[in-house]
């Protein structure tokens, strides 16, 4: 008998399925066989009206929900998260709570467009090609987010089917299956964020039953094997179709798929083995983090199932503005105001840093807007031994409310300067005498 091979389709009702398969069994598609006796894998996307429709209601764009377009950089999805996270943070919102969803909309957006592999599965199928709910999460060889014809043709034949095979899912009933990731989410103070800092998080996560171990049977007892699917947690039977020999796969319905029976459920978890509770997690914060930065915990999401590993907290880290200083990227920035006498005789003045106060001497005749440089003082850079730089800007402020002698004095001063003591104004008539002759 011939090798068989897999044909992937797309499509949209019960009628393109079953013509297909007919076209397909009778060999009078071109390119899709030539024979009724040869076997097929057939693989199809689900794609009925039903499931399309609550996708659309359900999922927004993820282009949409950043605000970018489809062809955008990395640098612009980063730009359009951090925006979109400050401007959704549930913290600046508490007395609306619809931006609880959009928080996290935003951040399942990011998670997304932000991974290139995930990214480049969502812009050829869409959500189904990166959310395990929309057709079982893996498929095509783990390209996500389709399954085999079973999944297509449960609804016609009760069951999932193969040509010539067996259902993709026949064996994963019991397999271990990894826990949820959970999204959390936390506020620093800006110097906070600079230097680091440990917290604690309150995270509701599922957790394995510690009265049963997991095993959703009462103290004193134990699951049995399905004796209908002997522990698969499927059965299997093959009829004689016009389209030729079909094998239909479908879930047991003595044990509902599980392939164990348990006849004395846990009182507590009822049988699921997990049990919801609320666990405190300790979080070190390294210096550095910046606003609307994702930090991941690995393994305090939610347990796994049939001893599947933990998922993932992510902790978005939201950073609330300083009164002084201003940052970029790892370097600090502040302004400072010194008086009229300081800018002209100069002298020594005090810098604020994000260590503490430092004292720096001004030279005399220090101009408004005169940037200094603080090498090193800026914020450490993440999981390196290197620190950001502090820019200076100084500007002069002009004393107000002036004394009739204050004012007598500031007249004798300027009366007893030359054009030299200014040197851009001399410049600058200059220039303009030069223009003009």
């Amino acid at each position: 008998m011939e090798k068989p091979f897999r044909i992937y389709c797309r499509v949209r009702t019960k009628t393109s399925v079953l013509q297909i398969a007919s076209e397909l069994a009778s060999g009078i598609v071109e390119g899709r066989g030539t024979s009724p006796l040869r076997p097929y894998n057939i693989f199809i996307a689900r794609s009925n009206e039903r499931t399309e429709k609550n996708m659309a209601e359900n999922k927004r764009d993820y282009y949409e929900v950043l605000g970018i377009e489809k062809g955008a950089s990395e640098e612009e999805i980063k730009k359009a998260y951090r925006k979109k996270a400050r401007e959704c943070h549930p913290d600046l919102h508490p007395d609306d709570p619809s931006y609880v969803e959009k928080f996290q909309e935003v951040n399942e957006a990011n998670e997304v467009l932000s991974d290139p592999e995930k990214r480049a599965r969502y812009d050829q199928y869409g959500h189904a090609g990166v959310d395990p709910n929309y057709g079982g999460g893996e498929g095509f060889g783990g390209m996500g987010g389709f399954g085999d014809i079973g999944d297509i043709l449960e609804n016609i034949f009760g069951g999932g089917f193969g040509f010539g095979g067996g259902s993709s899912r026949s064996n994963s009933a019991n397999a271990p299956r990894r826990g949820n990731d959970l999204q959390e989410s936390v506020t620093l103070e800006f110097m906070e964020a600079c230097t680091g800092k440990k917290v604690e998080i309150k995270v509701n996560r599922m957790c394995t039953c510690d009265s049963c171990k997991g095993s959703g049977a009462d103290a004193g007892t134990t699951a049995e094997i399905c004796p209908d699917c002997q522990g698969r947690g499927t059965v299997k039977s093959t009829q004689r179709t016009p389209f030729g020999a079909i094998s239909s796969t479908k879930p047991c319905p003595h044990c509902s798929g599980k392939g164990k029976i348990i006849k004395n459920p846990c009182p507590k978890c009822r049988g699921l083995g997990r049990v919801r509770a609320q666990k405190i997690v300790p979080i070190d914060i390294p210096g550095g983090v910046q606003d609307g930065q994702t930090l991941r915990s690995s393994g305090n999401g939610d347990c796994g199932i049939n001893g599947g590993p933990s998922g993932d907290l992510l902790i978005s880290v939201n950073v609330r503005p300083h009164p002084v200083f201003r940052r970029e990227g790892y370097d600090v920035y502040c302004d400072v105001p010194i008086t009229y006498t300081e800018a002209v005789l100069g002298g020594e003045i005090t810098i604020p840093t994000i260590d503490g106060d430092e004292k720096y001497t001004l030279s005399e005749g220090t101009q408004t807007g005169t940037v200094f440089r603080f090498k090193g003082k800026g914020v450490k850079k993440l999981n390196r031994n290197e620190r950001g730089n502090q820019y200076v800007k100084v500007y002069v402020e002009v004393p107000k409310n002036l004394s009739k002698k204050q004012k007598d004095l500031l007249k004798q001063f300027e009366s007893s300067l030359t054009e030299k003591n200014y040197t851009k104004r001399e410049s600058f008539f200059e220039k303009l005498r030069s223009k003009l002759s």
